[in-house]
């Protein structure tokens, strides 16, 4: 049976925008019979991409890019500065070895130019890039390094060494399904427990220097217009598949840390959108993490009855998830650990599924407890 870690997590946004539709507006789906405020799974997944940066050694984040023959350069000139002129085309050679379509410079305007760049983004991590420029270095002596290269299979380097980023999220590559690497979690988009209506600000901007100047016809708005924004509390989940990140990552020491990074990144983490304008970063209320085996399950069922407020959407919110947690682990399967953090004034009601931890707590038992360690 498989071993999923699953957190859920209950956190206040306040008026925010934080990730916008093709309108501008903040994203919203149906749930329950009610519109609700929606932040996308890829943008939450995304802010957690931006805080491994922070958490971890940057040889074990990826890169996601269509210029990525620039970076294979970079580091086959790093390795061999005698290589510089010819670095780029090597770097193409590694690429097309490797299996991906020819890169070529993108045509802009009526013509070719810029560096050569692939179809779509490429997810690599950083210790596959240096092992393709190291190829490519040591091919660059021959008279035809491409061949050189597919001869020394080094698409089978593309094919190892992940980070831990792709090992988390996956990675598509349409040229060569081979190189497709499974998803080790699932994230779900986070929904409002409540019924949520977008609103719109209307703001101005005066242009100092004609407001100076008291002859000016036009001494008012420089510019003005609307700006999206919802208020919410969210419901979010992921389920991190233990045995998919072991196939992805090999080393066990590297799924340890996955685990860590993935648990604090979701916790800590924040998409950016208008954080300037709205100053909206908080951290969730409750989080209750679970480790069990079998079918994992999302508790947004908790809230298919949209929450009335009473004295705010929080309480309420805990309490439906506790007592829908209990009647799911009841019916279904009862986790072989569940732990909860957050807020003291909040969470009392899950402490009747959950042993109340510390954050470090959480994470290291959550960790050990998935990887059978003691």
């Amino acid at each position: 049976m498989t071993t999923y870690i699953e957190i859920h997590a209950l956190q206040n946004m306040p008026p925010s925008n934080v990730n916008r539709d093709d309108s501008g507006a903040p994203k919203s789906a149906r749930y329950g019979g009610v519109q609700r405020s929606r932040v996308s799974s890829q943008s939450w997944k995304k802010a957690m991409r931006d805080d491994f940066n922070q958490r971890l050694d940057p040889k074990d984040v990826g890169t996601r890019s269509r210029m990525l023959v620039s970076q294979i350069a970079e580091a086959i000139t790093a390795e061999r500065q005698d290589l510089a002129e010819r670095a780029e085309s090597l770097a193409v050679n590694a690429m097309e070895a490797a299996g991906f379509k020819k890169p070529v410079p993108q045509t802009r305007g009526k013509a070719k130019e810029g560096a050569p760049e692939t179809g779509y983004l490429v997810f690599m991590s950083q210790r596959q890039i240096d092992a393709l420029a190291h190829a490519a270095v040591t091919a660059s002596a021959g008279p035809d390094p491409l061949a050189d290269m597919k001869a020394a299979k080094v698409k089978d380097l593309v094919d190892a060494d992940h980070s831990i980023d792709i090992a988390l999220f996956g990675r598509m590559v349409a040229d060569s399904t081979d190189l497709n690497v499974d998803a080790a979690c699932q994230v779900a988009h986070a929904l409002s427990v409540h019924e949520a209506i977008p609103e719109y600000d209307f703001y101005t901007a005066v242009d100092d220097v004609k407001a100076r100047n008291d002859e000016a016809d036009d001494s008012g708005a420089g510019m003005m217009g609307t700006v999206g924004f919802v208020s919410s509390t969210l419901y979010r989940y992921a389920a991190l598949n233990v045995d998919q990140l072991r196939i992805n990552l090999g080393n066990g020491e590297a799924v340890r840390i996955a685990i860590d990074a993935f648990l604090h990144s979701f916790i800590q983490s924040m998409p950016t959108g208008k954080q300037n304008t709205f100053a909206n970063s908080t951290r969730p209320t409750a989080v209750l993490v679970t480790v069990a085996t079998g079918q994992p399950t999302s508790l947004v069922g908790a809230f298919e009855r949209p929450v009335d407020p009473q004295d705010g959407f929080m309480r309420p919110a805990v309490a439906a998830l506790a007592a829908h947690a209990r009647e799911v682990f009841e019916a279904w399967r009862k986790p072989e650990l569940s732990l909860v953090q957050g807020l003291s004034s909040a969470i009392e009601p899950l402490t009747e599924v959950a042993e109340v931890v510390d954050v470090n707590e959480l994470v290291n038992r959550s960790a050990a407890k998935a990887l059978g360690m003691p």
